[in-house]
């Protein structure tokens, strides 16, 4: 197949050039939309059946959250040599998946993703789509908080604090010491939960207290469900590979020390310490800049509805669109849409690797945004007069709905007027499905009830809500035996003879938009592999 772009039938499929201008245009909710028509036209003599038009491409990513995009910027800016033309379609009409940042009345918010850690490659991704200047990161000195005893105490930043920090009893503290050196029971012989394997190394406290709040933030999950190989695999490695949490540290020091050193890119920038990152104009900022970018690659509003493999090699994709039914034949196809999605269609394909797929859980989550004047908060929660922090945790035990809170307007300038305070909050999970049926109102009222026991005045004026987002499936659960379900899904799909059909997307990468990311960079050069091996014999 030709790298450039193929005219068949009443199709023309255009692509522009890798323009390096980026949209600045924001919409009120800040819906992150390309109005990117197909070329195609409907003769009024065709049938109701027939494709309006075909499109050769090498790639076709299928699905427009972060990990499709990111994975079609990096093919085009790093493999480019072995990546023909790549096409992005997504069935809704925005790009950006739960990224959905909005902009009113003087606050800017999320109802997804918070934030980032700045990682090189979210960095190279930024900078890549024209980001640089518009980053924002937290200040690292700024403190973490757990709700434990009625009172939100400060987590440790830096190994320093650790003899400091009132979380933890002395006793913990020496259990969890003596754990992480090796001193603890080994390893029981089967597939840990997150819960086995922190009791087992670092005591009860350091899962009651830190490792059980922080699984409820990032997975919304339950612990005593979670693999910790798949879940927390770097953690889980450095038992494998040392024989305790620090033998492993220290051995993966000694390694690294050993590997030769690459070059770090210089346009990146130089984050201090352990902090988040985000935009000025919110999270959002990303995948509209990529979506400028790409251009016409992107097509929106395309609904996915067959994959079938081409006698020669390829595959043939049928979509819905606004233009009638649409054929790509693709040499490579990556699928960042969720597993359930994958798995129905994948299900005439291979009906092992659409059971394996459709294994993964995910449970609902609300994001719930509200405002209040600075002066609700509770003088003991301030620090030299404000409200500083990356925000809050709480764990399952201590009697509060809410999951955590995030401090917006502490985090990130701009993202409320003067004299108000921004915080995000996130209820719901694996542990508490039932939000669903509940009104935006009643989130509303149990976010504020729960603040009012720890971070504000119990008299305060009610707060100010800006935003309630129920996701209904919201972050895919890495539970005990997802490695291996997805191991099935790709060994189904390779022996049934499905080359070049890969999976990507938060449920083989990671849930953090960081690992989105990294994980994009990852199937891209795979892709690349690929096509350099096989598309060109």
């Amino acid at each position: 197949m030709a790298a450039s772009a193929t005219s068949i039938s009443t199709a023309s499929f255009s692509l522009k050039p890798f323009s390096n201008a980026r949209s600045r245009s924001m919409t009120r909710r800040r819906w992150i939309r390309c109005s990117i028509a197909s070329e195609s036209t409907i003769s009024p003599s065709q049938g109701a059946g027939e494709p309006a038009g075909r499109i050769s491409v090498d790639c076709v990513v299928v699905g427009g959250g972060i990990s499709g995009l990111c994975t079609a910027q990096a093919l085009i800016t790093r493999h480019s040599s072995a990546v023909g033309e790549v096409l992005v379609t997504e069935a809704r009409g925005r790009v950006g998946g739960n990224i959905t940042t909005v902009e009113r009345d003087g606050y800017l918010w999320e109802e997804g993703p918070n934030s980032f850690q700045p990682s090189d490659p979210v960095l190279s991704m930024a900078v890549d789509s024209g980001l640089k200047d518009d980053l924002v990161l937290g200040d690292p000195e700024a403190p973490r908080f757990v709700l434990w005893d009625g009172k939100l105490r400060p987590v440790p930043g830096k190994p320093t604090d650790l003899p400091f920090f009132d979380l933890m009893s002395l006793g913990g503290k020496i259990r969890a010491g003596f754990g992480a050196i090796g001193i603890r029971p080994p390893p029981p012989g089967h597939e840990e939960t997150v819960e086995e394997f922190v009791r087992r190394n670092l005591g009860d406290e350091v899962f009651e207290r830190l490792i059980e709040p922080f699984c409820s933030g990032v997975y919304a999950g339950d612990p005593a469900k979670l693999s910790m190989k798949a879940a927390f695999g770097r953690v889980w490695k450095l038992e494998q590979n040392g024989g305790s949490i620090i033998g492993g540290t220290f051995k993966a020091i000694r390694e690294k020390s050993k590997s030769p050193k690459t070059p770090r890119d210089p346009r990146l920038p130089k984050p201090k310490g352990q902090t988040v990152g985000s935009f000025r104009k919110g999270l959002g900022m990303l995948p509209e800049a990529i979506c400028s970018r790409l251009g016409s690659r992107i097509k929106l509003s395309w609904k996915l509805t067959s994959i079938k493999k081409m006698d020669s090699q390829g595959y043939t994709l049928t979509y819905e669109t606004p233009e009638g039914l649409m054929s790509v034949q693709t040499r490579s196809v990556v699928m960042t849409i969720p597993s359930y999605v994958a798995a129905s269609l994948l299900h005439p394909l291979s009906v092992d690797a659409a059971d394996a797929l459709s294994k993964f859980y995910y449970p609902p989550v609300a994001a719930v945004t509200i405002s209040y004047p600075k002066e609700a908060i509770r003088k003991e929660c301030l620090i030299d007069g404000e409200l500083k922090g990356f925000g809050q945790l709480h764990p399952r035990s201590q009697g509060v709905e809410t999951l955590g809170t995030i401090y917006s307007s502490s985090l990130f300038p701009n993202r409320a007027p003067s004299g108000r305070v921004l915080l995000l909050n996130y209820i719901g999970g694996a542990t508490n499905t039932g939000i669903v049926s509940k009104t935006e109102d009643e989130l509303v009222e149990a976010v504020d009830r729960d603040l009012r026991k720890m971070l504000i005045n119990p008299k305060a004026e009610d707060p100010l809500p800006l935003g309630v987002r129920v996701w209904p499936q919201a972050i895919p659960q890495f539970l005990i035996g997802h490695l291996d379900h997805l191991e099935s899904a790709k060994t189904a799909l390779s022996k049934a003879g499905y080359e070049g059909l890969f999976l990507g997307g938060n449920y083989v990468a990671g849930v953090a938009l960081g690992r989105c990311v990294e994980g994009a960079y990852e199937s891209a050069s795979v892709v690349s592999d690929f096509l350099a091996k096989y598309a060109y014999k």
